[in-house]
């Protein structure tokens, strides 16, 4: 395993340069190692995106059914960095106003494509749920004609993307590519996820389900709006971008940054909004990715990110390592037996969300852990979320101990107010 030195230094340097100060890591150095680690985990984020597209490209170009499985393989591998990233959500303004073009969910799918009769039209929460821009290459939105007849990124993201101020209108991202390449799930919480057949990107009389010149270039779509916006993050944490400035630019504010992520995505987002929420109401459709049941992934490298801030370093995925003063070394510095606990409650709770991974892979899906009456199934997800709960707990005496002000940890209905939920 090769190991990145950008942000590592002996002691004796780091002390000449400020790294550590009296001994111990700076606020400044800790704050230049997450740039570092953000910068690596966007880029791979970005290179494994354009894999993804390599595979789109050839799908289209020659539909198959390998063609099809070769992309839905490169989709997979493209969310495990990214899922890591959202560890830096929540505390920087610029990850948190771009993050919803890439990663926002759920979606009602029948605004892109077709859908099961069982999925219904139109609702008065949203116009255009069943809208199909895929079978239609002009329609009617927002009181206003829209030529559709070219399906482009800039359709998706400037008309289509959360059309009628409708958030459940994703037109873009991931999950809208996750859609076109797996479908509708109509398993419920039984096993299997979405099964599109490679036929819907056919030609001619071999084409199914109708527009799978349409589909293709939806998809094409998509995928390089997908790139575009990978390509723009990556541009924000380099040395001179916005989201590194704003992180260097105040010391107190940049740890706060820091813990912010770690925390709301800890607490709200993954353990509330993600996985109790979806225990609590027993629905399939709260998973994070439900079209391709790769949801066990995607809390466990949520998990997996939120360690790597704390402790300071990110594994790539040519197996390098970015690593450098971290945020343990800040607490360590002053509170040891604290640091151990932190990092015995992540190890904790990223070994729980390992085990919902285990046990998916083994055939246990996400979805079928959520059906009713599902001991064993309702067991695994609340063990994640128990762990979750649980570091945060420590998050927030790291924040107290730190003496860092004006952090909001992101709460949930699931997890402060349960009955909220059912009213």
């Amino acid at each position: 395993m090769k190991k990145t030195t950008i942000a590592t230094c002996a002691a004796a340097l780091c002390a000449a340069t400020g790294a550590y100060a009296g001994g111990h890591a700076s606020k400044e150095a800790v704050l230049e190692n997450y740039a570092n680690i953000a910068a690596a985990n966007y880029e791979d984020s970005l290179s494994t995106a354009r894999t993804m597209a390599a595979a789109v490209d050839a799908l289209i170009a020659e539909p198959s059914a390998e063609a099809l499985e070769a992309a839905k393989n490169a989709w997979l591998a493209a969310r495990v960095p990214y899922q890591q990233t959202e560890v830096f959500r929540f505390g920087n303004a610029i990850v948190d106003d771009w993050e919803g073009k890439v990663n926002a969910w759920p979606l009602d799918e029948g605004l892109i494509d077709y859908v099961d009769a069982s999925y219904g039209g139109p609702t008065d929460e949203n116009a255009a749920a069943a809208l199909n821009v895929i079978a239609n290459a002009s329609f009617t939105l927002s009181g206003e004609e829209v030529d559709a007849s070219t399906i482009t990124p800039a359709l998706l993201e400037d008309t289509l993307q959360e059309a009628d101020g409708v958030e459940a209108n994703v037109a873009t991202g991931y999950h809208a590519i996750e859609f076109l390449l797996w479908g509708q799930d109509l398993n419920g919480t039984g096993a299997g996820s979405g099964m599109r057949p490679w036929t819907d990107y056919a030609q001619g009389d071999d084409c199914t389900n109708g527009n799978c010149d349409r589909r293709a270039e939806y998809l094409k779509a998509a995928t390089d709006l997908l790139i575009s916006d990978l390509e723009w993050i990556v541009g924000q944490w380099q040395a001179d971008g916005d989201a590194r400035s704003a992180v260097m630019a105040d010391a107190d504010a940049g740890i706060a940054a820091m813990l912010t992520g770690m925390g709301s995505l800890s607490y709200g987002e993954t353990a509330g909004e993600r996985m109790r929420l979806g225990v609590m109401l027993n629905d399939p459709e709260e998973e994070h990715s439900c079209f391709a049941d790769n949801t066990h992934n995607d809390h466990f490298y949520n998990g997996v990110g939120i360690q790597s801030v704390y402790l300071g370093d990110y594994t790539r995925v040519n197996g390098e390592v970015v690593s450098g003063p971290s945020l343990s070394d800040l607490v360590a510095a002053d509170n040891a037996e604290l640091d151990a606990e932190m990092k015995s409650k992540l190890s904790a709770a990223v070994a729980a969300l390992g085990r919902i991974k285990t046990a998916a892979e083994s055939g246990f899906t996400y979805d079928m852990m959520l059906e009713r009456g599902n001991a064993d199934g309702e067991a695994l997800i609340m063990g994640g979320v128990n762990g979750l709960v649980d570091q945060t707990r420590s998050i927030e005496r790291v924040i107290a101990a730190l003496g860092v002000d004006g952090i909001e940890i992101e709460g949930s209905d699931s997890l402060d107010n349960p009955d909220a939920v059912f009213q």
